[in-house]
């Protein structure tokens, strides 16, 4: 058998172990309690309880630490320089989703704030009346219709999903932050962001902690709940359904971040299509991973 051929065979041997493998977890995970959006729920709960143990161990008392001797002005000039990052993915996105006046404004930001703001460190677009968006490609793809997928715990990043981790996969490649050099500047920059992104979510972790009797199934249903209401920019099917006119057309979602819908009431005033709000405004918000702020696809970055 020549080199190649081993090579191959070798490669066709690991697939079907790992398949073998994913087969037999979503088997154990079936059952009148099980979740169907959750078939792989035995590995999922290891991969937590992991990403768990090393959070406690050694992400929390950094991030702790970061935020208890690192002076407020620094922090915010951190949290607005990786925002302007952001914005750049966003807009691409935005424009994917066919969204080219989101598109046009996240565009705005990023040149007003990079040359105004000092490289970003400084937030000018917003007190200017330019809303923040937060899209990524795990959206877009959501938004061209391709399904969910099954949850997946990954780990150090987190809550996904099949669709959403090959989504952030994509986003890495338009985050300007990957391109930056020497190396050595690139990785300082990427445990920064780690740090800064988890003191940002001390506050939701001690809340959660208290508050859920099964952190694991509170993170899985808050982060699907939460990506369904990002994709469909505040507006999923289900209250489609809820809130149609009386002639039973359904109500259009709103057109303008800053005009809310007037047909829809029960609608949060903040800005519709991802536009800056508090996170979690109206719906419980995991705090999920920072690595998920390095790689953006589960919503839950840098804001």
């Amino acid at each position: 058998m020549t080199v190649p051929s081993c090579k191959l065979a070798a490669r066709h041997a690991v697939l079907a172990l790992a398949a073998g493998v994913l087969m037999g977890l979503a088997g154990c995970a079936t059952g009148p309690t099980a979740n169907p959006k959750d078939p792989l729920e035995p590995f999922n709960r290891e991969v937590s309880r992991i990403n768990e143990d090393f959070d406690k161990g050694v992400l929390r008392p950094v991030a702790q630490l970061y935020a208890d001797y690192i002076p407020s002005p620094v922090q915010t000039a951190v949290d607005n320089f990786f925002s302007n990052v952001s914005d750049v993915y966003s807009a691409v996105n935005n424009l994917l989703q066919g969204k080219p006046s989101r598109a046009a404004e996240d565009t705005m930001r990023v040149a007003i704030n990079t040359v105004l703001g000092i490289g970003g460190l400084i937030d000018i677009a917003t007190p200017g009346g330019l809303p923040k968006y937060k899209e990524d490609f795990g959206q877009t793809l959501g938004v061209w219709g391709v399904p969910a997928g099954p949850y997946l715990v990954l780990p150090l990043f987190g809550p996904s999903t099949v669709r959403d981790t090959a989504g952030m996969l994509v986003d890495r490649q338009i985050d300007p932050s990957a391109y930056f050099y020497p190396v050595s500047l690139r990785n300082s920059l990427v445990g920064v962001r780690i740090v800064a992104g988890r003191a940002q979510l001390l506050g939701a972790t001690n809340l959660l902690e208290q508050a859920a009797l099964d952190k694991y199934a509170f993170l899985r249903d808050s982060y699907l709940q939460r990506r369904e209401y990002l994709i469909y920019d505040g507006n999923p099917p289900s209250q489609d359904n809820d809130e149609s006119e009386s002639d039973g057309t359904p109500a259009p979602p709103s057109s303008s971040p800053s005009q809310p819908s007037s047909e829809q009431p029960s609608q949060p005033a903040a800005p519709a299509e991802g536009a800056t709000q508090p996170e979690g405004q109206n719906l419980p918000v995991p705090p999920a991973s920072p690595m998920q702020r390095i790689v953006p696809g589960g919503g839950l970055r840098i804001r």
